[in-house]
């Protein structure tokens, strides 16, 4: 039987239909029955997939506008394998399959150019053309067009469903930005210690932290957070520090308070690696959490470790000018965090394949997120 491939997705062309269906099903995280609901579909900078001035007639174009929650912005996905809004079906015009066809609002007919695919990476795809959904000129203006395009990885061509499915992803626990599955796309090799309810019980410790701004600042923000504790833990697989040498070494014998635990208990550790005694004592103060006579507890408690990197990326300036969240809330850029937590070892031109990695890693979080990564990402 021939067969065609869409993206690492291998369809056969006899079961196209109940295939698409199934897959919009699956990746939608809701049966594959008729016209269950999606909800709001949102991509570049957080705006929603919008059928303009709420029309329901043929033709009426499809585009990215503000969510607001109104029908305009409420989707369905059907057993066929369509996408449905105000009764009808998204639908490429005259059925192109060129770059930059545009898509509208039509009635649902069944053809090839009314047939979606949603794939693990939350690219919309349409079979037929082998494109995907994409925003025209990358452009996150109210109004601007949706088109298809060949599929690029880019987050103009990302998607996420908003409402109660949340595009394949479960809603994200406690209102984070990022849901469960998402943080296993970032981090598929993780080990086990570095739990999501780990990082999601220790959000209240902080809970201005990514929920501060815009939905864009706020997936901004986890996105810069996830990138830095990334590369500073191998991509959350070191839980303690790996240069045991260092270990004697992070023991200030000038603080009033000493080292209680032994002058090689204050290593790194945690996300944001914590280290030296006068950190374990000024993050258990602000913590209410007795680190610094009992330091391993970063290495024990998932939360616990979790609760140390908030506290150093809501509080602390470090060799920078301002804490990481006051960089990504007033956009400062992603440069700003990289100066905070290793500046002086890593920026103004130091190590500059070391501020590459982190910001490799950003890129790749805030597209796994279906946001632009701002400005200024250099230190």
């Amino acid at each position: 039987m021939p067969r065609k491939t869409f993206r690492g997705l291998s369809l056969a062309r006899s079961a196209v239909v109940l295939a698409v269906g199934a897959l919009l099903a699956t990746l939608f995280a809701v049966p594959a029955s008729a016209a269950d609901p999606v909800g709001q579909i949102t991509g570049l900078g957080g705006k929603c997939v919008d059928v303009a001035a709420a029309s329901n007639a043929n033709g009426t174009p499809v585009q990215l506008y503000d969510c607001n929650g109104s029908g305009a912005q409420s989707w369905t996905v059907a057993g066929d394998g369509t996408l449905r809004a105000l009764g009808k079906c998204l639908d490429i015009v005259e059925r192109g399959t060129a770059d930059g066809s545009l898509v509208q609002l039509w009635d649902c007919g069944g053809g090839a150019n009314q047939q979606w695919v949603v794939n693990s990476a939350r690219d919309i795809v349409n079979p037929q053309a082998n494109k995907c959904l994409d925003v025209q000129n990358r452009s996150t203006a109210n109004g601007t067009r949706l088109q298809i395009w060949t599929c690029t990885g880019q987050s103009n061509q990302k998607w996420t469903a908003a409402g109660t499915s949340g595009g394949g992803n479960p809603p994200p626990a406690g209102g984070f930005v990022v849901s469960e599955s998402q943080f296993n796309q970032m981090f598929p090799g993780r080990n086990s210690f570095y739990t999501y309810s780990g990082l999601t019980a220790a959000l209240s410790a902080y809970p201005g932290f990514a929920n501060s701004g815009s939905d864009t600042v706020k997936r901004q923000e986890a996105a810069a957070f996830l990138a830095n504790v990334s590369h500073e833990t191998g991509g959350l697989v070191h839980v303690v520090e790996q240069n045991t040498a260092n270990y004697p070494h992070y023991c200030d014998p000038n603080q009033s308070y000493g080292c209680p635990a032994g002058q090689a208990a204050y290593y790194g550790r945690g996300p944001i690696q914590l280290s030296w005694n006068f950190n374990y004592k000024a993050a258990g103060d602000a913590l209410g959490i007795n680190l610094l006579a009992d330091p391993w507890r970063v290495e024990r408690e998932s939360a616990v470790a979790w609760k140390t990197g908030l506290w150093y990326w809501n509080t602390q300036n470090g060799p920078g000018t301002m804490t990481p969240h006051n960089a990504m809330v007033n956009q400062a850029g992603f440069g700003q965090t990289i100066r905070s937590i290793n500046g002086s070892l890593e920026c103004d031109g130091r190590n500059p394949a070391q501020v590459q990695s982190r910001i490799n890693n950003y890129q790749r979080f805030v597209q796994i997120l279906g946001v632009g990564p701002g400005n200024n990402l250099y230190c």
